[in-house]
């Protein structure tokens, strides 16, 4: 796997961890001390291994090879 590979997937979990903690802040917060943060920390960490652990087994459109 080439350093574009690794770039391309750092890139794409990144982009995923964001989206998921806006997801979930957005579900269940009133005020910012509502907001369960440790719970959002743990959530959007598992989704961006998940998305790294998804690029490796099917590729990444984006990058040749």
């Amino acid at each position: 796997m080439s350093k574009d590979f690794w770039r391309a997937t750092g890139i794409r979990a990144l982009r995923t961890v964001c989206q998921t903690a806006v997801a979930l802040i957005g579900t269940n917060a009133v005020g910012i001390s509502d907001v369960d943060w440790v719970a959002i920390a743990s959530g959007a960490a598992l989704s961006g291994v998940i998305s790294v652990l998804t690029s490796i087994a099917t590729g990444l459109p984006e990058v040749d090879g």
